[in-house]
């Protein structure tokens, strides 16, 4: 049974990461690692797989190891370069070495297709929790404008991920849970506002809010990372239950000043930050409650969901 989930993204491994720490403290059944878990930014495997040794080689990664199951996609700077997507050339020798790094079983379809998407299910079927790591960078067409003021992309060609993807994910939300978790490296619920996020593809997110309606998957929440501040966003849809995306980043990166976004709720966290899912099953109505945290291990963001809210 899943009753505690961590999660975070955007960690220098050059950067002391004390919140791993903190983390372990919590004692979560799993912890999500949500991308920009290490920053590679290079086409050198052998760079990169330094780079990954600095990681593996903390004591608070270590700790954190051990004391919880751990799972992760990636985002941009362990993929290999800021901003990149379909266009970066090492794509297939950085996805080894992130599934060799992450222990990836070799008996893993991760293995069997392009990109490191995948999904996980834990608990019987009154408590299952499914969890859904996208890829949002092995497919994804190339970004229009310049960094931080990224243009909306309104071509029905223009992908974030490819028809493979999309099928795979159709196929999971058909799949019985009770709660599904979105593990998506960039934003998915804020509203278009110049930087990396969903909101550059609107038909894209307009997909995927009309895939979660067309196959009445309920109990969907987002998790996402990127953006180096902490803030929980929510839309609401004609025929769709409210949909719910908790940022969590950075464990070491910071961006003091947060963009504008018209569907936050609360306030944002703007120093380092790990959040966290409690599930509570022992209700009639389970509930999850979303709560982000700061650099001191404080309690900055919470909001209680009821399970009942995310049905149809």
């Amino acid at each position: 049974m899943l009753q505690r989930i961590c999660f975070g993204s955007c960690a220098h491994q050059k950067k002391q990461e004390y919140l791993l720490a903190d983390i372990a403290k919590l004692k979560p059944d799993l912890m999500v690692y949500l991308g920009d878990n290490i920053y590679a930014d290079t086409k050198n495997m052998r760079v990169m797989r330094e780079k990954y040794g600095m990681l593996s080689c903390k004591k608070e990664f270590r700790q954190l190891l051990d004391a919880t199951h751990v799972i992760a996609t990636w985002d941009d700077h362990d993929y290999g370069r800021d901003d990149a997507g379909a266009e970066y050339p090492m794509k297939k020798e950085s996805k080894e070495m992130f599934l060799e790094f992450w222990n990836e079983p070799k008996n893993s379809d991760r293995y069997k297709h392009e990109g490191v998407y995948t999904s996980y299910y834990y608990g019987d079927s009154a408590q299952r929790v499914q969890i859904i790591l996208l890829d949002l960078r092995t497919f994804r067409t190339a970004m229009l404008g310049k960094e931080d003021h990224y243009i909306p992309n309104n071509d029905p060609n223009a992908a974030i991920m490819d028809s493979t993807e999309w099928a795979w994910l159709h196929a999971e939300l058909l799949k019985p849970a009770r709660i599904r978790i979105i593990g998506s490296s960039i934003q998915f619920a804020t509203e278009h506002n110049g930087w990396e996020a969903w909101a550059n593809f609107p038909m894209q997110q307009q997909k995927m809010f009309d895939m979660i309606k067309e196959t009445r998957a309920a109990g969907v929440i987002f998790i996402s990372g990127d953006v180096h501040y902490a803030e929980l966003s929510m839309q609401k849809k004609d025929g769709l239950y409210p949909i719910y995306d908790m940022t969590s980043s950075g464990i070491t990166q910071v961006e003091l000043k947060a963009a504008h976004n018209q569907y936050r709720i609360d306030r944002t966290i703007n120093t380092r930050n790990f959040g966290m899912l409690d599930i509570d099953w022992k209700q009639a109505d389970p509930t999850i409650l979303v709560r982000g945290f700061d650099w001191q291990a404080k309690e900055r963001i919470i909001h209680s969901i009821k399970l009942s809210e995310l049905q149809f």
